[in-house]
């Protein structure tokens, strides 16, 4: 089954929004576990605007699944992963004003740079992830990174879906099956919701781990905390 981990994003800034601690990022973090999900992630961004990065450090040693920390591998935020030491850490191409990461890495033009961070945080056991377009030639230049997994930048496939879904999902299929012959490990994130989740699944090969945030808290609104994750974790069965 893959994993399911629950990006707790929008909660922290649901709580920002208004000062004080409610809701409860801690709590929430700790419920999405109680409730199923096997991992948390994080993204936070230098201007803190939803998860900060005290909460970073606070979530640690509650997380008993799987930590994942999102983010632009800048010093702070290098440092911060280095103090940490998370499960995994997924690196993305964010400019510091992005109000959402809207594109993967070149890993073409990033070689060295992608290389030597990964280095770093491997040498801590630290499991490290570069998240990519669906586009073959990512993948490769992914795997000489020394990179263990990359995450699959879905937002296309979320935006044709309903246009024609085996198209949308093309680029991700080939995608996916050089990083299996490669001996890359796939994750998969953004705009993945209950409609587009368990065709993606489905059909794009070795996926291990999906991460979603706005849709899931989204769809909580209305059905509950628990209940959407138990939603979600039924759509990837």
């Amino acid at each position: 089954m893959t994993k399911l981990s629950v990006n707790i994003n929008k909660i922290a800034t649901l709580r920002n929004a208004r000062g004080g601690n409610m809701p409860d990022v801690l709590k929430a973090a700790e419920d999405c576990e109680r409730f199923g999900a096997q991992g948390i992630t994080v993204h936070p961004r230098p201007d803190e605007r939803h998860i900060r990065y005290s909460d970073v450090i606070a979530l640690k040693p509650l997380i008993t699944t799987e930590f994942n920390i999102e983010g632009n591998p800048i010093d702070k935020f290098t440092e911060l992963v280095l103090k940490v030491r998370p499960t995994q850490v997924t690196l993305v191409p964010d400019a510091e004003n992005a109000l959402t990461s809207n594109a993967g890495w070149d890993t073409r033009r990033n070689l060295n740079f992608l290389r030597k961070i990964c280095k770093v945080f491997n040498d801590e056991g630290i499991r490290t992830s570069i998240f990519v377009d669906p586009i073959k030639e990512m993948v490769q230049y992914a795997a000489e990174t020394g990179c263990k997994r990359i995450e699959l930048y879905t937002e296309a496939y979320a935006r044709n879906y309903h246009i024609n879904r085996e198209q949308a999902v093309e680029p991700y299929f080939k995608a996916a099956q050089e990083a299996v012959k490669l001996g890359l490990g796939i994750n998969a994130g953004h705009d993945l919701n209950l409609d587009n989740l368990e065709y993606f699944n489905r059909t794009v090969p070795g996926l291990l781990e999906v991460s979603i945030g706005h849709a899931l808290i989204c769809d909580a609104l209305y059905l509950g905390l628990e209940k959407t994750i138990k939603a979600y974790l039924g759509e990837l069965k």
